[in-house]
């Protein structure tokens, strides 16, 4: 790498659909909010000819942050794929948001991807977040490479931010992260800071000045000789450590010349077997200049380094029954299976679904079975399908460029799918299939709506359906205890995005309310009651008498009736009349309109007329019983508590545990994990963890995460009950 001499491919850039799966890159790129994703992909594009200057198509749109959303929230909010062309290879550029909140949109992109760009800045380091996908990626064995951006600043350091990535980044073998290129540093501006001009190749010990605006080669000086030779030692023993030939480190080390050709190989096979990861320095092109610094390097790599998807192991496929099913995965010839990454709308067009195809090759115009499964816990039916294919495209900004087909191992975008959703999967019609779905994070900040008037009301439905059909990290609940609409979303940012999306694609307008846990009721101690329904109109009356004795049960006990009636004071025939009354009361409460639960309910006595009572008349005489026991008793109110597990480095652990006791919170116990981590379990009342997405973020600094599923109602203190009445009674 770094040996050869490109120019400027102009439109012949332009990427169109691959012919074979060797000619395709599937690459993603990650860093957190901030370090130069986009930047960097759009500096890739000018490089590749894609674009005619920095980040622009002909319609003057960005490449890459192209929708309108991302330009008023200044940053990128989805994932975005940018076909280029390099040296006969079709590079699919997977760039997404560095923000936390759409962690969704990255995993689509790992999931869609053969390979991952770390890009980080040198002004900014490596954060916690970053490290955590890393690791996500390694356990997958998913290939990957360094990028540092930003070495215009001020105190940008390429050797210091070198070395802070071998430490955070290689584990065990710091040695398996090194550079391939040092910096080459023009003279000292007047604040003492000397711009990066250009690279100095560590294995073709060539230099490569960007300052023109276009890389030129020729050979280092004796100036640069020192620093390069020390640097390369370290690289080549780097490179054979992990070489498959086990005899290079004893041929080396005994004195024996490596040739460049043989260090090259080995550098590409242990990179596409993840076990080498290098660092490359880029920066954007400086105005009219055709290449920034570091890009055909970087062009390089992905081209030469980087796996193809025939190397890639495939994820498992099944019937849509779950039958196992073998195939010749990324085979252009076999059976058909793609996978929808992203779904997106178009004013326009309509749904558009970006799929990545595994197997097979798909076709405009062809009908294919759509499968969707193991979604249901977050708003997302089981389904499948036949659909007919609409216009294939490979998106460009906001344009869409037409192909015929797309073959195993590329991607590509699928108009008018109107049942797909991401996470689905499209396969031959004749020959139906599954993939298993990938991890997505669970949503646990909700976010409680309201149609903002009769005319949103009206579209507010379809609008959720559309918006959750779109983003798997998002949840759509329909509470029956509190009447609320819930979304439950990753975060803040994430919140507001769904609220501009129902807003400017759905044409919804709703109101945030505060979100209510769905409390219940119980009684204190035991309590009588009369229900006394004597009615007289004319005709037939309505005449029911009866008396209960409540008494309160173990905690999951729910509503237990019990008949101890004597002498038919009250007719067989109308005690389920009672006790559907009963029932019909404790659903609605007895104190605070929250539903009665874990109460132990007796029929002792009544009264009846022969030709009066009836089955209404007894249900209303039971509800009116309840209510009256309720009136002479002490009702508690039960909170839901919530069994919660944080995820938390070592570093942050006593703060956490500090703030879940902040929030009466009960601390089970600690677990030490891999990774400088500790799993903390607690038990909390919901109604304390309402924010704690946003909290134990801001508390951790993003490294944290956390899960909870619901463990039991218990009584609410008395002083946060009665404030929570009185915050009921003040509300308009």
């Amino acid at each position: 790498m770094g040996d050869k001499t490109h120019t400027h491919p102009g439109a012949a850039g332009r990427a169109t659909a691959a012919d074979h799966p060797a000619s395709v890159r599937n690459v993603v790129l990650v860093g957190h909010s901030g370090s130069g994703k986009t930047t960097l992909v759009e500096a890739l594009a000018l490089t590749t000819g894609a674009v005619n200057r920095a980040g622009r198509v002909e319609d003057g749109g960005c490449v890459s942050d192209y929708d309108d959303m991302e330009h008023r929230q200044q940053r990128s909010v989805q994932l975005s794929l940018v076909p280029v062309e390099w040296d006969g290879i079709k590079i699919n550029l997977l760039d997404t948001p560095g923000y936390a909140d759409f962690v969704g949109e990255l995993r689509a992109g790992l999931r869609a991807a053969d390979a991952a760009l770390f890009v980080v800045s040198a002004s900014d380091g490596v954060d916690g977040a970053t490290r955590m996908v890393w690791e996500e990626c390694a356990a997958v064995g998913m290939p990957r490479a360094i990028v540092i951006t930003h070495l215009e600043a001020t105190r940008a350091d390429f050797e210091e931010m070198t070395r802070t990535c071998a430490e955070a980044f290689g584990g065990d073998d710091p040695d398996a992260v090194l550079p391939l290129y040092l910096p080459l540093h023009g003279p000292p501006a007047p604040d003492g800071h000397a711009p990066v001009t250009g690279l100095v190749g560590l294995l073709s010990r060539k230099l490569f000045d960007y300052a023109s605006g276009e890389r030129a080669a020729s050979e280092p000086g004796e100036a640069e000789l020192p620093q390069l030779d020390e640097a390369r030692s370290l690289l080549i023993e780097g490179i054979i450590s992990e070489s498959e030939d086990e005899t290079l480190m004893e041929r080396y080390l005994g004195g024996e010349q490596v040739d460049v050709k043989t260090l090259v190989e080995d550098l590409e096979r242990a990179v596409a077997r993840g076990v080498f990861f290098p660092v490359l320095a880029a920066a954007p092109a400086a105005d009219g200049a055709r290449q920034g610094l570091g890009t055909v390097e970087l062009l390089e790599l992905i081209t030469r380094g980087f796996p193809t998807p025939l190397e890639r192991a495939a994820p498992r496929v099944t019937t849509p029954e779950g039958a196992g099913r073998e195939l010749r995965m990324c085979d252009p010839e076999e059976s058909l299976v793609a996978e929808v990454v992203k779904t997106s709308s178009d004013p326009y067009v309509g749904r558009i679904s970006m799929v990545r195809v595994f197997s097979g090759t798909l076709r405009a115009d062809q009908t294919v079975h759509v499968s969707g499964h193991g979604m249901t816990d977050r708003g997302h039916e089981d389904h499948d399908v036949d659909e007919r294919i609409g216009a294939l495209s490979t998106p460009f900004g906001k344009q869409q460029r037409p192909v015929t087909h797309v073959i195993a191992g590329d991607l590509a975008c699928v108009a008018r799918l109107t049942r797909a959703e991401t996470g689905d999967t499209l396969s031959a019609k004749d020959d139906p299939l599954l993939m298993a779905p990938w991890e997505m994070p669970d949503p646990l900040l909700p976010l409680a709506i309201e149609a903002h008037s009769k005319p949103d009301e009206d579209k507010l439905s379809q609008g959720l359906a559309r918006l959750v059909a779109e983003d798997p990290t998002m949840r759509l609940e329909h509470n029956q205890d509190t009447h609320q609409v819930v979304l439950w979303c990753l975060g803040e940012a994430h919140a507001d995005v769904a609220l501009e999306r129902l807003r400017s694609r759905y044409g919804v307008q709703v109101d945030v309310v505060p979100h209510r846990v769905s409390l219940r009721e119980t009684f204190g101690g035991r309590a009588a009651g009369r229900g006394r329904h004597v009615k007289q109109s004319g005709g037939h009356g309505q005449y029911a008498i009866c008396e209960i004795e409540v008494e309160p049960l173990p905690g999951g006990s729910g509503i237990e009736f019990v008949d101890k009636v004597v002498g038919g004071a009250v007719p067989r025939q109308f005690i389920p009349s009672v006790e559907k009354g009963v029932r019909a009361q404790a659903a609605r409460g007895v104190a605070a309109g929250h539903p009665l639960i874990d109460v132990r309910v007796t029929l002792l006595d009544g009264k009846a007329h022969s030709v009066d009572s009836s089955d209404a008349a007894f249900q209303t005489a039971g509800a009116l019983a309840l209510r009256e026991a309720a009136a002479d008793a002490k009702i508690h109110l039960l909170e839901p508590v919530a069994e919660v597990s944080v995820l938390v480095g070592d570093a942050y652990v006593g703060a956490v545990m500090s703030d879940l006791s902040g929030r009466r919170g009960k601390v089970l116990g600690t677990e030490q994990t891999s990774g400088g981590r500790t799993l903390i379990r607690a038990e909390v009342p919901e109604i304390e963890i309402g924010r704690y997405a946003v909290d134990l973020r801001s508390l951790s600094h993003g490294t944290a995460r956390f899960d909870r599923r619901y463990a039991r109602h218990e009584p609410m203190p008395a002083q946060v009950a009665d404030r929570l009445r009185e915050e009921v009674r003040a509300a308009p």
